[in-house]
């Protein structure tokens, strides 16, 4: 019929092109879409997915941006499928589906409830606030794992473990540049750590909690540094879902930068895994 307009087949990625498309484009640029149930989420989902279940999607196009790419995914590809046509057909130009779902996803994923998030942010913090929170999260991490290095016998363990010191240190550093940018000083983001009661580190985790039920990993290298991918994984998917929460553009601007480090530096644990627990010829 003239005068309609045409729809193209939706192109379905796989797992390692979506994977490469997360790597090559900043955190914020795009949309990742969950279209599954929240108890599917909740067991896992992939780091700072939007949660919108298939049967509530049509009445929610309007909180998607229609400018950014649109990835979505499902448990194993189908539902994911039908919201890609839905939403190309309602004027989404940039719409694309993961093949296999997460049940092809091979790379990290994150858990816990839809709004976990909820419990450090209400939407309207500053970049100050944010900032705050961001830095106790990377001092309680690089306190972890010294904690582990100063408990370890395995050389190689110990390697790995300084490395990730030195890179929280890294994010540390990036986190005082940002706060220096909003009139906070390293004293200032010192106190709030003591105020704070608790240690708290990345991915929302007491540090002692963690410690505790963690025991049995904190000795074996693979373990251990599967545990640190998760942990990193888990860090990622709360400051982008922070981020999304935020109603004021610096401070989701804040999240999104930190989001863009957590990221390199999970990406770095991956080659590190790969590098040393690949068969050598």
């Amino acid at each position: 019929m003239t005068g309609e307009k045409r729809i193209d087949p939706i192109r379905a990625l796989f797992p390692e092109e979506l994977k490469e498309f997360i790597e090559s484009h900043e955190e914020g640029s795009y949309t990742l879409l969950d279209v599954r149930q929240p108890f599917e989420y909740e067991e896992a989902h992939l780091p700072g997915a939007r949660l919108m279940p298939l049967p509530h999607l049509p009445d929610s196009l309007d909180e998607i941006d229609r400018k950014k790419p649109t990835i979505v995914y499902c448990r194993s590809g189908g539902r994911s499928q039908v919201a890609a046509q839905l939403l190309a057909h309602q004027g989404f130009e940039d719409v694309q589906h993961l093949q296999g779902g997460i049940n092809a996803w091979e790379e990290p994923t994150a858990e816990g409830p839809v709004d976990f998030h909820l419990s450090f942010v209400s939407g309207h913090e500053s970049p100050s606030d944010v900032l705050r929170t961001a830095y106790r999260m990377e001092v309680g991490l690089k306190c972890f794992h010294e904690e582990v290095l100063a408990r370890t016998k395995e050389e190689d363990l110990a390697k790995v473990l300084q490395v990730l010191i030195k890179a929280e240190e890294k994010h540390m550093t990036t986190v005082r540049e940002l706060a220096s940018t909003e009139g906070l000083n390293e004293t200032q983001l010192a106190r709030e750590i003591e105020e704070s009661g608790p240690q708290l580190m990345e991915g929302g985790f007491n540090v002692s909690d963690f410690l505790k039920a963690n025991e049995r990993r904190l000795s074996s290298l693979t373990d251990f540094v599967e545990l640190a991918m998760m942990l990193e994984t888990q860090a990622l998917d709360l400051y982008l879902r922070m981020a999304a929460e935020s109603r004021n553009d610096r401070t989701r601007k804040v999240l999104l930068r930190i989001s863009d480090e957590e990221k390199t530096h999970l990406g770095m644990l991956g080659r590190y895994l790969d590098e040393v627990f690949t068969p050598q010829g």
